[in-house]
């Protein structure tokens, strides 16, 4: 499918910004599944200085600078993509091995592909090695258990043992809380299936994007009512990537538009920097994400 996506993020000062220097990630990148066609950054006040540069996981990084008083601060990212659907028979042969036989790969190789899964493996800011974890993970991952047959039970266990809740957790609020509580948004539930993960030696990324919404049957769809979306992937030896989406309980298909991928959240936030001055500031988020006139047609 092809889809037109526009994130703005606004932000809104009580007092004047002096100076900002800011980074954005916000632009969709190239996938196996997904091509990026168009994509273009709109800041207002025009930035002094403004470039485009890869991070250490290949995910597109705008930095900009404001040099100018200002009250207000306005990114809009404009882009179009075109996403396939994962291949039936691509999942059939990556569920062949055992979860175990990928730990002791991941031991023995040294080939490219398992040293570039290796930083998904290891503790990352948001995401800590725990107890708590590998007990909440251990019914998924019996002896024996084909890889992507544990991680699809895992993922249905955390859409229905966890409760989508918006307001009761921030991007502070720790691991160890969102698995006592069992409430959060995607991107807490992303960080739990992750951990899970992990703690039994197998590498996990975090994936930031969008995901297609559809109205209830009857309704329009409401302009900037959409959200970014985080999701998981799993790696498989000679397989790649799999993507799954404990939020919604599914594998990711051609309605999940990519932007980044890095170890937890805190590597693909879409803006963060810093500012001189400023006051008190309220933050304003729209997305929209449509399927282009060609795809609404059909």
């Amino acid at each position: 499918m092809n889809f037109r996506v526009t994130h703005t993020t606004r932000y809104l000062y009580s007092a004047p910004v002096g100076l900002c220097r800011n980074q954005a990630c916000l632009l969709p990148r190239d996938t196996g599944r997904q091509n990026c066609l168009s994509s273009h950054l709109q800041i207002e006040p025009s930035p002094s200085d403004l470039r485009e540069r890869r991070d250490f996981f290949g995910n597109r990084l705008t930095h900009f600078a404001i040099q100018q008083p200002h009250k207000e601060l306005q990114v809009t990212a404009k882009s179009e993509v075109s996403v396939a659907a994962a291949d039936p028979e691509i999942l059939a042969n990556a569920n062949q091995r055992t979860w175990e036989q990928i730990v002791r790969d991941l031991e023995t190789e040294r080939s490219r592909d398992v040293l570039a899964a290796l930083p998904f493996l290891y503790d990352s800011p948001f995401i800590k090695e725990s107890r708590q974890l590998a007990d909440y993970a251990r019914p998924s991952f019996p002896a024996g258990r084909p890889l992507i047959e544990a991680v699809s039970d895992l993922m249905q266990r955390i859409y229905h043992d966890f409760t989508y809740d918006p307001g009761v957790t921030s991007i502070s609020t720790p691991l160890a809380e969102v698995l006592k509580n069992r409430r959060g948004v995607c991107q807490d539930f992303a960080h739990v299936l992750i951990g899970a993960m992990r703690a039994f030696c197998l590498p996990a990324r975090y994936v930031s994007g969008y995901l297609l919404t559809h109205p209830p049957e009857g309704e329009e769809k409401l302009v900037g009512a959409d959200a970014s979306h985080a999701w998981v992937s799993v790696w498989a030896p000679g397989i790649g990537w799999v993507d799954f989406d404990p939020t919604n309980n599914m594998i990711p298909q051609d309605e999940h538009i990519t932007i980044a991928y890095g170890r937890d959240f805190q590597d693909v936030s879409p803006v963060t920097g810093v500012i001189l001055g400023g006051g008190a500031h309220q933050v304003e988020v729209a997305v929209d994400v449509l399927p282009t006139q060609a795809e609404a047609r059909a």
